[in-house]
């Protein structure tokens, strides 16, 4: 751990960034931002992760963008789920809640 944040594990920052473009649609900024936010400053995405991470979803059609301005009217791409995107976060958030209660599983008893 450094600088008292947990980098991510692979595979949970899309989940993040799908289950935040649920709540409404943002720019990377404000989607780093708001995991940041809402994790009390445990999770920081960097913007070499976060970018291509993005364009990977878009490739992948879970997410579509648009242009428009952010709140200090600079232009910005702002991100946005789709229904694959719904579908995938559901998929992910299974598979995660798997995951996490085997891994509290083996900690409580091992």
């Amino acid at each position: 751990m450094s600088d008292n944040r947990l980098e991510l594990l692979q595979g949970t920052l899309d989940m993040l960034v799908l289950k935040v473009l649920s709540r409404k649609e943002l720019h990377g900024y404000g989607i780093a931002r708001r995991i940041q936010e809402i994790s009390e400053d445990i999770l920081k995405v960097e913007e070499g992760s976060l970018y291509p991470a993005l364009y990977r979803m878009e490739q992948k059609g879970w997410i579509e963008s648009s242009w428009g301005l952010s709140d200090n009217n600079r232009r910005a791409k702002y991100y946005h789920l789709t229904t694959v995107g719904e579908k995938q976060l559901e998929l992910e958030t299974s598979t995660w809640e798997a995951l996490s209660f085997a891994i509290a599983r083996v900690m409580q008893t091992a």
